[in-house]
């Protein structure tokens, strides 16, 4: 077997998944629940009578699910394949959000569609995460990250979209349109357009055309530790605490911006549009983050971002309106836009992409469990004190703990192919047509 560069005339495919992957991402858990449910959470409180401690629990509960449900379906991922997992997640997701509209004062039915959300939504970014590891190497980090950038930037649009909607329709009709958003969009776009590997196309990952001279070899078992093996590494360890410990922060603060702002004097309208400004810093830390991650040490790329938030949380707590509000905003949107590009492709330079994606969901579960805690403690903080700053005060600790535990990642390992993949023949004629 031999192989050639795909010439510079024609687009890598491989572009085309990532422009994909971002669309079922844009429009994923992330964006349509996590960064509209602070807009949300007043016009709930102030028709049911509920507590923002007691409607924060809905989105510790989606996330307790959420990291549970991972473990399973990033096994899921690795046998069944993307798609499988992607297409029946996106369609009872949507059913889901839209089913808002029937919510009744039950606050423990408010709970239960959050539990469902959280496991329906568990699948997309491990799925997401191995396909685009499959068709990228040198450029991975990249790939990953303009991928991801995708959630930035619906998140930029959703909080203004949801309080416009709240204010002209109503907040059970904002939950119906975002349902509709996910059904619509995702499921045609992922179903027709998802190629899951490079090589049922003839290729390699970054663009590699192979050419056989003979009879193709078996396929071969993906390149990488078990998820069992993983477990006995130091890395693995030191990713699940510092991606947890960066977690309770940032979801902590991310889900109650706009209370918080609005409680200085902010208008909801001025609020929301904080909330968007983080999603522009999301959008530069992903795309920002994927190109520094094919460049620099990935640890070291993770602590420039982490400190980055943690400079975020701490003019929150020192009282930030106006102009530092939006800074502290965009400096942890860069943090949350940095960290699934970077756990996606640290889990595939560390462990391979044998079981990626089940060590990426038992990683991104110690990411997920993090919004476990964060978003209950600040409204505990809030409902005690009437403030946020003393929570905040410990989310800068944390957040630069999760810094000095990335410190300590070893190099690399690097992953070799025993056997060669599977392709279909191309010959010499196919590459200059190309």
């Amino acid at each position: 077997m031999t192989k050639a560069k795909q010439t510079s005339g024609k687009v890598f495919h491989g572009w085309w998944v990532v422009l994909v992957a971002g669309v079922g991402l844009s429009l994923s858990y992330g964006p349509i629940i996590v960064t509209t449910f602070g807009v949300f959470l007043k016009p709930l409180s102030q028709e049911f009578g509920w507590s923002r401690a007691g409607i924060s629990l809905a989105f510790s509960l989606a996330n307790l699910m959420f990291s549970g449900a991972l473990l399973l379906i990033g096994r899921l991922v690795d046998r069944l394949g993307a798609r499988k997992v992607i297409l029946p997640s996106a369609l009872i997701f949507g059913l889901g959000v839209i089913s808002f509209y029937f919510l009744t004062a039950s606050l423990w039915h408010f709970y239960a569609l959050y539990l469902l959300l959280g496991v329906v939504s568990s699948g997309t970014l491990p799925a997401y995460s191995k396909v685009i590891s499959r068709w990228f190497d040198q450029k991975r980090g990249l790939a990953l990250g303009l991928a991801m950038a995708g959630i930035s930037v619906v998140a930029f649009i959703t909080p203004p979209l949801a309080q416009a909607l709240i204010a002209t329709v109503g907040w059970r009709q904002a939950y119906v349109f975002l349902g509709l958003l996910v059904i619509g969009i995702t499921i045609p776009v992922v179903g027709l357009f998802l190629k899951e590997t490079p090589q049922r196309m003839g290729l390699l990952p970054d663009g590699e055309m192979v050419i056989h001279t003979g009879t193709a070899k078996p396929s071969g078992q993906e390149p990488g530790l078990s998820c069992h093996e993983a477990w006995q590494t130091g890395a693995f360890w030191l990713m699940v605490g510092a991606f947890f410990l960066q977690s309770v922060g940032l979801h902590g603060y991310l889900i109650h911006l706009v209370p918080m702002l609005t409680d200085r004097g902010v208008s909801a309208q001025s609020a929301a549009l904080v909330m968007s400004l983080g999603a522009v810093g999301g959008v530069l830390g992903r795309a920002g983050g994927g190109y520094l991650l094919d460049r620099f040490f990935a640890p070291y790329v993770a602590v420039c971002f982490f400190c980055g938030s943690a400079l975020g949380i701490f003019l929150l707590w020192n009282g930030a309106v106006g102009g530092l509000a939006f800074v502290a905003a965009f400096l942890g949107g860069l943090g949350v836009g940095a960290e699934f590009d970077i756990i996606a492709y640290m889990v595939s330079r560390y462990f391979g992409l044998r079981a990626f994606g089940e060590i990426y969901g038992y990683v991104f579960a110690a990411f997920t469990l993090g919004g476990v805690i964060g978003p209950p403690l600040m409204g505990i903080g809030f409902d005690s004190t009437g403030s946020y700053s003393p929570v905040l005060g410990g989310f800068v600790v944390t957040t630069l703990m999760a810094a000095g535990l990335m410190t300590q990642m070893g190099p690399y390992r690097v992953w070799e192919a025993d056997v060669e993949p599977v392709v279909e023949p191309i010959v010499a004629a196919d590459i200059l047509r190309a």
